[in-house]
């Protein structure tokens, strides 16, 4: 509807050029909105007022130009006003939201895709925890965003890629090793003295336990470093594959999955050091190399790599990046904890350094999730080992509850995710008020079945007997839809799509309670079955994109 009524205005206004009425033909795009106010109409455009200075006239005059000018071959519009100082709203015929009752039943599963990103190639990169530990809820906060984002980008025509790199080098890593050496050395008998930087959660003493008795090697028998090693490459290997076997669990799978230690093996940090080098955009200060990402919009320069010769993390995501644009994609997406807002910047410099504009690099910055359970908080210390992994939390609420509501808010807030909550089977607890929607309509279709009515296509000749208030707004939600996901893929904010959902649910509810379905009138008993089939599509589309099932019994 947005598209016909632009077109509609933008052939109004080529036609108040041509007859003199206008003064430019330098039209601005036009923007087309739903207002607040239902006294305003269906849609409004503030067209007239962007081009006033351009056309040099008073906005009101240029409304009134193209309103006049304005024709409507299709029969779509009731009125148009002029409000305020310029606004043109428009007021739809109520006939005309039919068509997108038919537009649902013919595209189905596809209800809602779009073409806007035209095969742009996008990665999208998320998770990428540490294989120090197992992942806890705000890795699965951060799971949820990037699944649910690439695979609204995927409907609105994106070629997406996602994946996870796997930190499986550096000093994190060693620290993972000397953590499991040192229980094992408890295990023995020997007296140690565990560092308090190192990890100490349960999970460490049973790698120990499952090397003391996978292996022949004692390894506190041989060099330190040696035994240090071999624990951290065991550990590192067995974590991780608890960690895809989380993911899993919680309906998350990447395309690749890209280990860190691969660009050192490939020499591929050398050769970005080198390079960088070579260009005089990395100098040496002190023994040690600096990358002058100051000349690229950081506040200061970066280490990358140490006096002693060891690199940073930095130098591994500066050749990771690097490696990334090269493999062709158009467009990186970073989905990172709030914590690394200060690693945004010197990035964006290492990108640009790269030849990248800075724009083809975008970070999704999440943050921190409050764990609750019947409003009190739960403590959560990974470093102490007093945590609740993501494991625990799906096995108790379910993998749908935990994705929906890692959903509920934008991921720049900090979210309250209430265990106790997430299990109730009431209005209360969001993903079962939408879920709840799809699961009443396929009872009704069964009630239908048995009372011997047939189930209604798209070209259902009854469905202009919908024109009650309850049954255009709801379909009037339901060409929101579309609209949602491609503002959530321009956005980058998938929380557009619960929202909507919840709205949607909302809007059923509201019209289940006022109107029958299944009416003595057969005419009005198809339309209305064809209306919430339209729904039960566009709410199984939508919790698919989250990662969320639709289920037909409750």
């Amino acid at each position: 509807m947005k598209t016909k009524l632009a077109a509609l205005l933008l052939r109004a206004a080529t036609g108040a050029f041509a007859d003199g009425q206008l003064n430019s033909s330098d039209f601005p795009p036009i923007d087309i909105e739903e207002p607040k106010a239902d006294a305003h109409g269906d849609f409004s455009s503030n067209f007239a007022m962007v081009m006033a200075a351009v056309q040099k006239m008073a906005p009101r005059k240029i409304a009134e130009s193209i309103t006049a000018k304005l024709e409507d071959p299709e029969g779509i519009l009731l009125k148009t006003e002029i409000a305020g100082p310029g606004f043109i709203n428009f007021f739809v015929r109520p006939s005309a939201w039919l068509p997108v009752l038919k537009e649902i039943h013919q595209t189905d599963e596809r209800f809602g895709h779009a073409n806007i990103g035209n095969g742009e190639k996008v990665q999208v990169e998320f998770v990428s925890a540490n294989p120090t530990g197992p992942l806890h809820v705000g890795h699965g906060r951060g799971a949820a965003v990037g699944d649910s984002f690439g695979n609204i980008l995927s409907a609105c025509g994106y070629d997406v890629q996602k994946e996870y790199y796997i930190n499986d080098s550096g000093r994190q890593i060693r620290t993972l090793g000397l953590s499991v050496y040192l229980r094992l050395k408890a295990i023995s008998g020997d007296p140690v003295d565990f560092p308090a930087d190192c990890y100490q959660g349960d999970y460490i003493r049973e790698l120990a336990e499952d090397i003391q008795q996978g292996t022949e090697l004692d390894l506190t028998r041989i060099p330190e470093e040696a035994a240090i090693s071999r624990c951290a490459r065991f550990a590192a290997k067995k974590i991780l594959a608890g960690i895809r076997s989380d993911l899993d669990a919680f309906g998350v799978h990447f395309d690749r999955w890209f280990s860190e230690q691969s660009l050192f093996d490939k020499g591929l940090v050398d050769s970005a050091v080198a390079e960088f080098k070579g260009r005089d955009v990395i100098y040496e200060n002190e023994g040690a190399l600096w990358f002058r990402t100051s000349a690229f919009g950081d506040e200061k320069d970066r280490v990358v790599v140490r006096s002693n010769g060891q690199t940073t993390y930095f130098a591994s995501d500066i050749a990771y990046h690097k490696d990334k644009f090269e493999r062709g994609f158009e467009r990186v997406i970073d989905v990172w904890g709030a914590d690394h807002h200060g690693y945004i910047p010197r990035m964006t410099a290492a990108v640009e350094a790269s030849g990248i504009h800075r724009s083809n690099f975008q970070v999704i910055l999440v943050q921190l999730v409050n764990l609750l359970r019947g409003g009190a908080p739960v403590a959560m210390s990974t470093r102490a080992g007093e945590f609740v992994t993501l494991r625990d939390v799906v096995d108790e609420v379910g993998r749908d509850a935990a994705r929906f509501i890692f959903l509920t808010r934008h991921y720049e807030s900090p979210l309250d995710f209430d265990l106790e909550l997430a299990k109730q089977q009431t209005n209360e607890n969001p993903v079962y008020y939408v879920q709840y929607v799809h699961a009443r309509i396929s009872s009704i279709l069964r009630k239908a079945t048995e009372r011997g009515v047939s189930r209604p296509g798209g070209n259902n000749r009854h469905l202009d007997l919908l024109t009650t208030p309850e049954d255009i707004q709801l379909i009037k939600t339901l060409a929101r839809f579309p609209d949602t996901l491609q503002a959530a893929a321009r956005m980058m904010e998938p929380h557009r799509v619960s929202y909507y959902l919840m709205d949607l649910a909302s809007g059923f509810h509201a019209y289940y309670n006022k109107r029958r379905v299944l009416t003595d009138d057969q005419g009005l008993t198809q339309a209305r079955l064809t209306l919430v089939l339209g729904v039960q599509t566009v709410i199984r589309n939508g919790l698919r994109l989250l990662g969320v099932s639709a289920p037909d019994r409750m």
